[in-house]
């Protein structure tokens, strides 16, 4: 593999979050700022990309990060799977992002109502079962729920689901020896929830 550009002109990892908060902020009050996709903009993106944030984000169709943020092309380096899970190919992009594009801030964003995290949740609590590739996502998810009360309403349980999913996802990449290095040299690694009704996107501490 070949870089694609330095990072000498990369922001800090507080100024990329600071954008992403910015850009969420104009997707949700209606003041987009994206150009549309005219030839010459194209032409100038085809030179190489130089994304300033990875999202790690999930594959449902209601939640995708360049919209959310309203990103223009090769702002953003985007891996999507169901339950926005950690996987071989997923941390070779995850790596690939880091060493060769050298992106500051890592974000692994779940949503609210995510249909991975729901049928894990009842996968793990209430033993439904499913075709063996998708229980195979399921038993990458599940293992987050070790401190959830089962007993809990519903809508409360779901949303802690989808809450604990991605803090496990971030710390994990966060214990990696690939995470604990990018770390040492000023990257941030962060959580963020994708909330449905209100395209707000709350970042977690």
């Amino acid at each position: 593999m070949t870089a694609d550009c330095s990072d000498n002109d990369q922001p800090s990892a507080d100024d990329a979050l600071a954008r992403l908060m910015e850009g969420n902020q104009r997707f949700i009050s209606g003041h987009t700022e994206v150009p549309t996709l005219e030839k010459e903009l194209l032409l100038e993106q085809a030179k190489g990309q130089q994304p300033y944030a990875t999202i790690l984000g999930c594959s449902d169709s209601r939640v995708p990060p360049e919209l959310i943020f309203d990103a223009w092309l090769g702002e953003l380096f985007v891996i999507r799977v169901a339950g926005n899970v950690l996987g071989q190919s997923i941390l070779g992009t995850l790596q690939y992002a880091a060493r060769y594009l050298h992106t500051p801030l890592f974000v692994v964003m779940g949503h609210e109502g995510c249909g991975a995290v729901e049928a894990a949740v009842n996968y793990q609590f209430e033993g439904s079962r499913h075709p063996n590739k998708i229980e195979f996502l399921l038993d990458n998810i599940a293992p987050a729920f070790g401190d959830l009360d089962e007993t809990a309403p519903r809508a409360e349980l779901l949303k802690a689901a989808v809450e604990a999913n991605v803090r496990r996802t971030v710390q994990a990449l966060r214990d990696s020896p690939e995470g604990q290095s990018q770390m040492e040299h000023g990257v941030k690694l962060i959580g963020a929830i994708y909330a449905l009704h209100t395209g707000r996107v709350r970042f977690l501490e």
